[in-house]
């Protein structure tokens, strides 16, 4: 069965940490989401068109059809790589992060070398707040792809979220070196640098430091 013209593309979602709401751009390979896949038999064109159903509700964003859809595929051919793939999106838009982590988990087994399904188990830890899981697969996927910005920025996050403003920072610098003109990095290191600043006048104040408490209390905008 041949694959759509669009089966590839980029995925956009939204990720909100200390009141700021950060764009994650993450590059979807062709042949996986939204794809047909080459089911094992190609004369079952009733499950092939529960498929191209499910796909269609995936992309309109019809998610527990499509997620009804995919369990009947997936109860026919339950190896159907694919078909857990676009269920773990499905499940991921409907904010059911553990659903999503398990469909995730399944094609990893199967290839633990698709850096596009680590990357979308890692935002899925991260909607969590899991980081050190996060941290693990965005660390993997840079391991395979050492220029995808994504991955640089999604990790970025989860060492913020995990109060390691350092490597935060060493992060967004990474993703400024290979796109200077990135606002968003350059936001977000702005955002790990007042953390940590914000970290170390908290410890001094919690020692007695009056000057520290006041600086905290000016940059919380607490009176």
């Amino acid at each position: 069965m041949a694959a759509k013209d669009s089966c590839s593309g980029i995925i956009k979602t939204f990720l909100s940490i200390d009141g700021v709401t950060m764009k994650i751009i993450w590059n979807i390979i062709p042949g996986l989401i939204l794809c047909v896949a080459a089911i094992a038999v190609a004369a079952d064109y009733d499950i092939q068109g529960v498929y191209d159903r499910a796909n269609e509700s995936l992309n309109e964003g019809k998610y527990d059809s499509a997620i009804q859809d995919y369990n009947k595929v997936l109860t026919r051919y339950p190896d159907l790589i694919e078909a857990y793939f676009n269920r773990g999106m499905a499940y991921y838009r409907k904010g059911k992060y553990d659903e999503a982590i398990s469909d995730f988990g399944r094609v990893i087994a199967d290839r633990p070398d698709q850096a596009d399904v680590l990357n979308s188990r890692g935002l899925a830890y991260l909607r969590k707040g899991d980081y050190d899981r996060a941290i693990s697969d965005f660390t993997k996927v840079i391991s395979l792809n050492p220029r995808l910005i994504e991955a640089y920025y999604n990790r970025g996050i989860a060492y913020r979220g995990s109060g390691k403003y350092d490597l935060a920072i060493e992060d967004y610098n990474k993703v400024l070196s290979l796109k200077p003109s990135d606002t968003n990095a350059y936001m977000s290191r702005g955002i790990a640098y007042l953390n940590k600043a914000m970290a170390d006048f908290k410890y001094a104040c919690e020692q007695g430091n009056k000057n520290a408490c006041e600086n905290l209390k000016e940059i919380s905008g607490k009176k």
